[in-house]
């Protein structure tokens, strides 16, 4: 039993830690099950991600107060990677799924419609999808063209989603907009909506080189509520507290966890190469070195941001400041970038087994997975935005700060 403080609720419960490790390994087992499947025909886990359910693991990281388990940022990065090293899709749709309840958690506290749909959330296990990209804008989330309509207390919204990861097979779904019809494009809120609340009309297929059961198809989103489901907070303080930094340290850990499954099969292949030749290390052997490498800086980069990220996640002040902002940022660029050489390198171990897709050695699922890394939300998008806020802060001295 280990004593667990939950970031942005100040509270602190008790949570067990090995039960939570043991939940987690069963959802692993049931996602490795379906994995090739859920590759082959491009369908959503289902099997894995009732079994989420049924381990409780949709609504882990709830406060206790509402329902759940309390889990911190660390637990849930931990869950990503195991999950990521059994079935890419299963651990981006739970990384996913986890960003958008940690805004519940961080920014819904004092809402009675937002405490009201985290108890759901832990109650009935409910999984959400997230929407932010629409139209032309792509990956820029930091824009949007449709608006809310305000009709007194009823708003509506009319989205043209590029993407909506899983939408079809979602409870509700967090998504932004602008503010009213005459706000600038930056001036968003973030909505919280429920199946009963909204249709999808399915507008662009979901059909690419991995990641294919995360289903992430275009839609139209048709809305109408009320304006309690707006979050209190403005989008922008959202964005920089929460949807960055908890996205980035999810999504890089599932990452991780790709590569580190890509690693133990170029492992397996070199240990039995080499005991087929008395002890003599393959050519491979270096190319299986140079994974291990770079999966360990991998997994230390995500763990000293997810370190500074658990020092600062209660002073909104620190989160906003110009150097985390660059670092949770860079971090997805260096981590999707390291993965994606973490598993090449594992693929040159193996050599022709692991480009073949019919063997045990096999890591073409996990290298074309992992080619998303780079993609989702664009890495040159991401850069050239922080390129202006690099050039204001100063070079390093010294080696320590």
């Amino acid at each position: 039993m280990g004593r667990v403080a939950h970031g942005g609720t100040g509270e602190r419960s008790l949570l067990d830690r090995s039960s939570l490790v043991e939940r987690t390994a069963t959802v692993a087992a049931s996602a490795a099950t379906e994995a090739e499947d859920v590759d082959r025909d491009a369908r959503f886990p289902q099997s894995a991600i009732d079994t989420a359910r049924q381990e409780r693991l949709l609504g882990v990281q709830i406060p206790h107060r509402f329902g759940g388990d309390g889990a911190s940022m660390s637990d849930i990065t931990d869950m990503c990677y195991t999950l990521g090293r059994a079935c890419s899709s299963t651990a981006m749709i739970f990384a996913m799924h986890q960003t958008k309840v940690a805004c519940l958690v961080r920014h819904g506290v004092g809402s009675r419609y937002h405490e009201a749909l985290m108890r759901r959330v832990a109650a009935e296990q409910l999984l959400l999808a997230s929407s932010t990209t629409e139209g032309r804008n792509g990956g820029n989330i930091r824009f949007s063209s449709a608006a809310v309509e305000h009709m007194d207390f009823e708003i509506s919204l009319v989205r043209n989603a590029t993407v909506i990861s899983y939408g079809a097979q979602a409870d509700g779904i967090i998504t932004i907009a602008r503010r009213a019809n005459d706000a600038a494009g930056s001036d968003q809120v973030l909505l919280a909506i429920t199946k009963n609340d909204y249709t999808l009309e399915r507008s662009l297929e979901w059909k690419t080189l991995g990641m294919r059961g995360t289903c992430s198809a275009g839609f139209e989103l048709k809305f109408k509520g009320t304006k309690d489901q707006i979050f209190p907070d403005a989008y922008d303080k959202i964005h920089a507290q929460t949807m960055t930094p908890v996205a980035h340290l999810c999504w890089s850990s599932t990452w991780a966890g790709i590569a580190a499954a890509a690693v133990e099969r170029a492992q397996s292949f070199i240990r039995r190469a080499a005991r087929g030749d008395g002890g003599q290390m393959p050519p491979g052997a270096a190319h299986f070195t140079a994974a291990k490498m770079t999966l360990a800086k991998l997994r230390a980069m995500i763990t000293s941001n997810l370190d500074t990220y658990l020092d600062h996640e209660n002073d909104g002040r620190a989160l906003a400041s110009l150097d985390f902002q660059s670092s949770i940022n860079l971090l997805k660029v260096q981590a999707s970038e390291l993965a994606v050489e973490t598993v090449m390198s594992a693929l040159r171990a193996c050599g022709l087994s692991g480009y073949r897709n019919d063997g045990d050695f096999s890591v073409g699922r996990q290298l074309r997975d992992v080619l998303s890394a780079p993609i989702m939300i664009n890495n040159d998008r991401i850069l050239a935005n922080i390129a202006t806020a690099s050039l204001m802060s100063g070079v390093p001295t010294k080696l320590r700060d």
